[in-house]
């Protein structure tokens, strides 16, 4: 298994706006049988991001769909969705991707 978290910084004033929209991808990936959600830091390093969209992935194919396309599925929702939300962010989203390590524990 996968973890893909976008990391988003935005001004305060944007900050529901940007809610808003981490909002609805989560409820649209949700929407696909995706397991979603919106981390919003309660402590943060200087400049670290203030909302965070984190998604489980079950392969790598699924991301590239994500960033292509959106959790909508359509290809130009996901694209309006994307160029909506960049126009209220101070820098590009940060994007990891990490790796579930399956090892039991001893």
């Amino acid at each position: 298994m996968f973890i893909a978290r976008f990391s988003y910084d935005v001004l305060p004033v944007n900050r529901q706006r940007a809610l808003d929209f981490i909002r609805r991808e989560v409820e649209a990936a949700r929407s696909t049988g995706l397991n979603a959600r919106l981390l919003v830091p309660l402590t943060r390093g200087q400049g670290g991001a203030g909302l965070q969209f984190e998604v489980e992935l079950t392969s790598l194919d699924q991301l590239e769909e994500l960033r292509h396309r959106g959790a909508r599925g359509a290809p130009s929702e996901g694209e309006d969705w994307m160029r909506a939300f960049s126009d209220i962010l101070n820098a590009p989203p940060l994007v990891e991707i990490l790796r579930v390590d399956g090892a039991s524990p001893r």
